[in-house]
């Protein structure tokens, strides 16, 4: 009863976020973002709304005219029979074709990488949030930890201050 309910709200335009690749946003400076449509099986649908799904390895490439997703790990459905999927198998990834296009486009240029960021039930529907991305280099995530240290630093002091305490 309570599956129903879940897919009802999602339905309603309400986003169920499945997985989030939080490694991504580490490694990479992300520079625009995408969200896409996956094309999945049946026993795949019921992993992913059970929440077994890792996006840790996982990257897209074009190949013939198409983005396809590689690495992503859908685990097995627990209660499949014969027709359970292949963990690691391929995906292609749907999205319209001005958007294919510019994206590659952006990707040939160099030193660019599509990285998934998070997956998540859109309207019942599996979405992909792609990431056009380019990686950091250590000394960048170095300066990015110490800039949050930092903030947080700072919104503490801020928060004291105005509770009058010191």
């Amino acid at each position: 009863m309570a599956e129903r309910r879940e897919v009802a709200a999602s339905r309603e335009g309400d986003r169920t976020v499945v997985a989030t690749n939080r490694r991504a946003w580490h490694d990479y400076a992300i520079l625009k973002t995408y969200e896409a449509g996956i094309v999945l099986v049946g026993t795949e649908v019921k992993s992913l709304r059970a929440g077994r799904v890792s996006l840790v390895d996982a990257f897209a490439q074009e190949r013939d005219g198409e983005l396809l997703l590689y690495g992503l790990h859908i685990a097995e459905y627990g209660y499949g029979t014969w027709t359970n999927h292949q963990p690691r198998r391929t995906r292609k990834l749907l999205l319209r074709r001005v958007e294919i296009d510019r994206i590659t486009d952006k990707v040939r240029e160099g030193g660019l990488t599509l990285v998934p960021l998070s997956m998540y039930f859109a309207g019942g529907w599996a979405k992909l949030e792609l990431g056009l991305a380019r990686g950091k280099r250590s000394y960048d995530k170095r300066q990015a930890l110490a800039e949050r240290d930092a903030n947080r630093e700072i919104t503490r002091e801020l928060g004291r201050h105005l509770k009058g305490r010191r």
